[in-house]
């Protein structure tokens, strides 16, 4: 096999290595790829059913010569499946000039051509084939360019990190198995996807290619993308007019009124980094100012200079800054800053974008800096001499949705039985990107359902004509179903329709809840009328199974309160500084999605008693990092902690004494009357026959706790199941059969000495 030759048969196998999975790549025994010519990486043309084109990659030494490796993805591009035939030749594959990718509505509404371009970066494709989104890291190579060649080319992947990141936060965790369909690729043959590559949504936006004149004539000149975004005003920017007001002053002193400036001997520096999270609308509140100032905005898309190598990179932003200074006065705006100048390992590219940042001020230029994680930016970036001043975009409060909504659906034809205000009870945690979605989402359920109508009205002769279309509140139900708020994301707490209602009995340890926790997230302006400072946190201690989560889900449904979420031992790492750096963003998303409630499960293990851990230190380091978000120099106002466990004794003690984590809940076992008000609420919509008596059942379930009592009546619903599928409620004969089968799990050795602590502690 040392002779070229022009193309193999092979015979498919489904065994795709573990980074290749839906990445667009195929594996090849080496003497294979030696035969027909080929080396690591260069495009292959794969004939099956149909044609397709993938990347070829040296399978293991011992591998099979007469197999093609490839994914599920890439045989279905094919149309056969494992064990068929497919020819594979050397594909002479060039840059694609065009690419055109449909997708579902919402996808193309969320996601940008820009970081469409990132996802399919250096894979190759074909007009017909099936796309993920997930990138790949392999730079191709032959078909007339080596490796260096295409490099150059700017067919290189995004830092993969980065681009995962992004994606997850544009269309959360769902993306990692989105499909897509390319249905154009401007040319018969498969072709490279470059950062020239133009690539478009079908019947939606596209990018421009680099090597397309940039716009002179418009207020806004984008570097990456043709269609201009609607500038908004600064009155409809709900939650961001303190921070509009800020970033405004800042821009019209410099911009308009520097002889002020040099009377008194000084200058404005206009470097700004404005933080907040993902969809909060930070490049809106920039772009609402420019215009309020009368600024030019040239953008630069950090993650997208990232990937492309170091000169190329370089001439973009030199380029960025060019046109910035030749339009004055002009705002260059740099979203994702992270992806340019990260703190770890900045690399070369960081130090040439400080220089771009530092000759772009020196030319009068604002430099407005836009990150959802401004702990990974490069702190000498930060520095005053660059980007001097900070201004944070917080998460939108109740009132703030209401308007944004409101801002949102002005040109919306809205059902009689939407009620805003329920839809803004509903979503704590949005940010304006996720209500847009919102929105959006609900526009196309009641689409969908008029359009089923006018079909269901057109085949029949007595029915009227459908109403007109308007989005119905059941839409909005719908569409609160999938559409998740991104600044959430790592929130594993459901509150939605638990409140305190649905905790049965408990009254005394609602009632401490409620002093501890509602209180300071609902009525802040009280305390402070009052002169104190309100608690700063809670632990909640009980046997397992007795409903310490629960409460906090009700807590946080009732209060509508933005909820973080983290079990303890989901914030250690091995690495020396992570577990700290963990707390620390913790607590700054805390801050910026305030009013919040900060969820600790299992603290035990977060913040065990110091000085007995044989774990190096890091659980010290992280109990000591704990103490001083809570009460450190930067506020916690509107920020509650609620701490959980079953073992009290193992909390360092210094967590809990006044100012920290001051109010000790004890959640008992329940009792024979709390036992019957949890049956009674687990059963709230199971259909009982007349003879299941609730209260003489919680009398006999001494032993139970909450959780056992609601998997009682869940195995007495599958009894009644076993019985005939058809059954439509469930007889005490279920009951007991599921009596049988569900034993009680709480530990009374346990039970005595949480008790005994209970009382030790004066615990409420």
């Amino acid at each position: 096999m040392t002779r070229a030759t022009s193309s193999l048969t092979l015979t498919a196998s489904l065994r795709p290595a573990a980074l290749d999975g839906r990445r667009g790549i195929v594996r090849l025994h080496p003497e294979v790829l030696a035969a027909l010519g080929l080396s690591a990486g260069a495009p292959v043309l794969l004939t099956g059913r149909r044609a397709s084109a993938g990347l070829a990659l040296p399978a293991e030494p011992d591998a099979s010569r007469a197999l093609l490796y490839a994914d599920d993805l890439t045989l279905g591009n094919l149309g056969v499946r494992d064990g068929a035939e497919v020819t594979v030749a050397p594909a002479p594959v060039t840059a694609a000039r065009t690419v055109q990718v449909a997708g579902p509505a919402q996808t193309v509404a969320l996601l940008s051509p820009e970081m469409l371009r990132l996802a399919l970066l250096g894979k190759v494709v074909t007009a017909g084939d099936n796309v993920s989104l997930l990138p790949q890291d392999v730079a191709p190579a032959a078909g007339g360019r080596t490796a260096r060649q295409w490099v150059a080319a700017g067919a290189v992947t995004p830092p993969v990190e980065a681009t995962k990141r992004s994606l997850s936060n544009s269309l959360g965790m769902g993306w990692v198995s989105l499909l897509l369909t390319v249905t154009d690729t401007g040319s018969t043959g498969p072709g490279v996807v470059t950062m020239d590559t133009v690539v478009r949504w079908q019947d939606g936006p596209a990018t421009r290619s680099s090597a397309t004149p940039a716009p002179t004539h418009q207020s806004t000149v984008d570097s990456a993308a043709t269609v201009d975004q609607e500038p908004v005003e600064v009155a409809d920017l709900a939650g961001l007019r303190p921070q509009a007001q800020e970033l405004t002053e800042l821009l019209d002193l410099g911009f308009h009124h520097g002889e002020i400036l040099a009377k008194l001997g000084t200058t404005a520096s206009l470097g700004v980094l404005v933080t907040g999270q993902a969809g909060s609308g930070k490049s809106t509140l920039v772009r609402a100012v420019a215009d309020e100032v009368a600024a030019t905005v040239v953008t630069v898309w950090a993650p997208e200079v990232a990937a492309l190598a170091n000169d190329p990179a370089a001439a973009r932003l030199a380029d960025a800054v060019v046109r910035a200074r030749d339009a004055a006065p002009a705002v260059l705006l740099v979203s994702d800053v992270d992806a340019l100048a990260p703190r770890e390992a900045p690399g070369p590219l960081g130090t040439v974008f400080r220089r771009t940042v530092r000759a772009a001020l020196d030319a009068g230029v604002a430099v407005v800096c836009t990150t959802s994680r401004p702990e990974d930016v490069d702190p000498q970036l930060r520095g005053p001499e660059l980007l001097g001043h900070e201004i944070a975009v917080p998460l939108p409060d109740a009132p703030e949705r209401r308007e944004l909504l409101a801002v949102l659906t002005r040109e919306v034809k809205l059902a009689e039985d939407v009620r805003l205000d329920d839809v803004v009870a509903r979503t704590p945690g949005f940010v304006a990107a996720d209500l847009l979605a919102l929105v959006r989402e609900a526009g196309v359920r009641a689409a969908v359902r008029h359009r089923n109508a006018e079909a269901t009205a057109a085949g029949r002769t007595d029915t009227e004509s459908p109403a007109e279309p308007a989005i119905a509140a059941a839409d909005f139900d719908a569409a609160l179903e999938v559409v998740r708020p991104t600044a959430m994301t790592e929130s594993t707490v459901d509150v939605s329709g638990v409140t305190l209602d649905d905790v049965g009995d408990m009254t005394e340890v609602k009632q401490t809840l409620t002093e501890a926790v509602l209180w300071p997230l609902t009525y802040p302006d009280t305390f402070d009328r009052l002169g104190i400072d309100p608690p700063r946190g809670v632990l909640l201690y009980g046997p397992p199974g007795c409903g310490k989560t629960f409460l906090v889900r009700a807590i946080a449904g009732q209060g509508k309160a933005n909820v973080l979420s983290v079990k303890g031992a989901e914030l250690l790492s091995k690495w020396v500084g992570d577990s700290e750096r963990a707390v620390r963003e913790l607590f700054r998303r805390a801050r910026d999605a305030s009013p919040s409630l900060v969820f600790l499960d299992e603290i035990d293990a977060l913040a065990p008693v110091r000085g007995q851990a044989t774990d190096g230190g890091t659980t010290d380091r992280v109990v000591a990092s704990l103490l001083t978000e809570l009460d450190g120099v930067e506020s916690l106002r509107n920020v509650v902690i609620v701490g959980a466990t079953n073992r009290p004794d193992l909390v360092d003690p210094a967590l809990l004494r006044p100012g920290r984590l001051e109010r000790l809940v004890y959640v008992p076992p329940p009792d024979t009357e709390a036992r019957a008000a949890i049956l009674a609420s687990a059963a709230r919509k199971v259909p009982l026959a007349p003879d299941v008596d609730l209260p003489s059942l919680a009398a006999d379930l001494d032993g139970f706790s909450s959780a056992d009592c609601a998997a009682l009546v869940r195995e007495a619903a599958l009894a009644a199941m076993r019985e005939s599928l058809t059954a439509t409620e469930v007889t005490a004969a279920n009951v007991a059969a599921a009596r049988d089968r569900v034993r009680p799990s709480l530990d009374p050795d346990q039970v005595s000495w949480l008790a005994t602590y209970a009382k030790t502690h004066n615990a409420g």
